[in-house]
Formats: structure tokens, C-alpha cells, sequence
């Protein structure tokens, strides 16, 4: 018997519980309302596994039984799966105030959708072999291919993004969305299920990568720690409610080269072969090739003859990017490519 006075906690806590409840207009379901982050973090180890079974798999695991464990494996996470993609569906109904379809319904719906992932996974392999090429050859310490899959974060990061973003383009974001956090928690890289990113992805480091819901990155892109590819501005509807959807993250063509502390804002484009210097503050397009360092940007900044009078200064807009920017940062633009300087790697 609890010597502890709880009775009273446990009250006040369901008060509060149901006060938010009416707040957020949630009646009884009479079943569970969410998905499971311990159900999605099983299935994402199993997932894992059966990407690269020999690496990620259980230690004792022979080539003989590969073809069994992956498919045991794989069969064990689609049901996980399954049954959190329709707790989202049947949650996704209740919060549009919407009829919830019958249970068959959307059991059936579920699966269909936990289906069509499973049939993207050889695809996501390649894609994921590329991505771990990249590193292999982009990092001077990388000693194999092996060691890139087993313990680098960035491909751990990507591993879950690639797993991550096939959900979020099926329509199941909350999941998508989960799995990506795991990925954040472990690795300190938050990369949103929605960003789209193309083949041989390389994020050196990686510990403060932020990467938004509406970024497009290319093929042969190399990132480092610290970098944040964000959104300049908030615009806000009629009921001061901030728009959510639209694109407003940046866009990095192939072969791009962003070293680390840089911050790039809004739906600019960085333009093919590219190099961002260090901690560097971009809100504006770069073409293509074009080398720019923390000196070029001074260089462009510097006016050709002193004013008689300076300008009030303009206040900096706040940005997701605010906590990781320099100092005292202020909006800069990328250089004409004959005004380049040496990039600070």
C-alpha cells in the first residue's frame, strides 16, 4: 500500500485532461487515438534490419538465413505498421470532423497504403546505397562502406528520412513525421518527412542540420553540421493563423557544397555546383558555380561611397533559423559570381 497522498494528483490530472479534451473538442473513442511511437520505433529497427541485414540486423545472423529474416521481419513491421497507419486514418477523420468510415474500411485503406511502402523498400535500398557511396567518398576517415552504415548519423538520419518520406507522400504524415523525430533524437539531424532529396546525399557530421518540410535537394549534395535550410517569413490568414503548405524552403540544385553554420531562408534557389562558405546568411538566389564566403558577401555589401547620411537600420525578421544564426546576422545576398572570394571551408 502507497504511503504517498495521490489521490487528490490523480484527480486534479484527469481534470485537466478533460478540460483540454473539451478545448480541442475530443469526445471518447472507446480505442486508441494515436499512433505509437514505441510501435513505430519497432517497426523503423525491423525496417532497418531488413534494409541492410547483415549490418542493422540481430548479431547472429548468417547469409544462409538472410531470405528469412527479411521476410519475417518484414512481415512483423507491415502489421505494426498497418495498425498505426489506421489509428492516423481514424484520428485524421475525427480531427476534420468528418463521419469516421467503418472499421473494415479503413483497416483496408491501411493496408493498401503499408503495401505500397513495402513495395518501394528495393528502391529505397538503392537510393540509400548511393546515398552511402557518397559518404564513403566524401569523408577522408571513412575506412569502408561498412563503417559509413554502422555508425555515421547523417546516414542514420537519411536511412529513417528515405523510410520517413515514403509515408508522408502516402498520405500518413503523423507517422511520417514520427519516424523522422526518432531519427532526431538519436542524431541531432532534424530533417522533415516532406523534404524531398535526391540520390548520393551526403550530411557530413551533422549534429544542428535543420532541413523544412518544402526543401528540394538535388543529387551529389554535401552538407555539414549546423546548416539549417529554412523559412524567411510566416504569413498569417485573416484569423492570424499561420498558412501552413506552402513552399517556403530552399531549393539546392545538384552538386551543391554548404559548409557548416550556413543558413539559407525562403524559396531561393542554390544553383548547381554551388559552394556556401561557413556561416554564412543566404535569403537570396546563388547561380550556378558560384563560390560565396563570409568575404564575397562583405565585399558585395560594401557600398561604393560612403552616404552623407546612414539609414535608419531595418530590424531583422525572425526566423526558424534564429538560433543558429551568427552574432549578429545581418540579411545578406549572394554575390555576382565575378565578386567571389575564397570560400572558408
Amino acid at each position: 500500500m502507497s504511503s504517498f497522498d495521490i489521490a487528490p494528483i490523480v484527480t486534479q490530472l484527469r481534470q485537466v485532461r478533460d478540460h483540454w479534451r473539451e478545448q480541442q473538442n475530443r469526445t471518447e473513442s472507446g480505442h486508441r487515438e494515436f499512433p505509437s511511437r514505441d510501435a513505430i520505433a519497432q517497426a523503423v529497427e525491423g525496417l532497418k534490419g531488413v534494409l541492410y541485414p547483415q549490418r542493422l540486423g540481430p548479431s547472429d545472423l548468417r547469409h544462409a538465413s538472410e531470405d528469412f529474416y527479411v521476410g519475417h521481419t518484414l512481415n512483423t513491421a507491415m502489421q505494426l505498421l498497418q495498425t498505426q497507419a489506421q489509428i492516423e486514418l481514424h484520428y485524421r477523420h475525427r480531427s476534420a470532423g468528418v463521419s469516421v468510415p467503418d472499421p473494415s474500411g479503413q483497416a483496408a485503406q491501411a493496408q493498401r497504403a503499408v503495401q505500397a511502402f513495402a513495395q518501394q523498400l528495393p528502391l529505397l535500398r538503392q537510393l540509400l546505397d548511393i546515398d552511402v557511396l557518397a559518404a564513403f567518398h566524401g569523408d577522408p576517415a571513412a575506412r569502408s562502406v561498412d563503417e559509413v552504415v554502422l555508425s555515421y548519423p547523417g546516414v542514420l538520419a537519411l536511412i529513417h528520412h528515405r523510410i520517413a518520406h515514403a509515408f508522408y507522400r502516402l498520405e500518413l504524415p503523423l507517422l511520417g513525421r514520427i519516424m523522422a523525430e526518432l531519427a532526431h533524437g538519436q542524431t541531432g539531424i532534424d530533417i522533415h518527412p516532406g523534404a524531398q532529396i535526391g540520390p548520393g546525399f551526403f550530411i557530413d557530421h551533422g549534429t544542428g542540420v535543420v532541413i523544412g518540410e518544402t526543401a528540394v535537394i538535388g543529387q551529389n549534395v554535401r552538407i555539414y553540421q549546423a546548416v539549417t535550410l529554412g523559412a524567411k517569413r510566416f504569413p498569417k490568414d485573416a484569423q492570424g493563423h499561420l498558412q501552413k503548405g506552402w513552399a517556403r524552403h530552399p531549393i539546392v540544385e545538384d552538386d551543391v557544397v554548404i559548409y557548416a553554420g550556413a543558413t539559407i531562408l525562403g524559396r531561393v534557389t542554390i544553383g548547381k555546383g554551388a559552394v556556401i562558405g561557413g556561416n554564412v546568411w543566404i535569403t537570396d538566389d546563388v547561380p550556378a558555380g558560384t563560390h560565396v564566403s563570409q568575404a564575397s558577401l562583405r565585399q558585395a555589401e560594401q557600398p561604393a561611397e560612403q552616404p552623407a547620411e546612414q539609414p535608419a537600420e531595418q530590424p531583422v525578421e525572425q526566423s526558424e533559423a534564429a538560433a543558429v544564426a551568427p552574432a549578429t546576422p545581418p540579411v545578406l545576398s549572394a554575390p555576382a559570381p565575378e565578386r567571389t572570394a575564397r570560400v572558408a571551408a
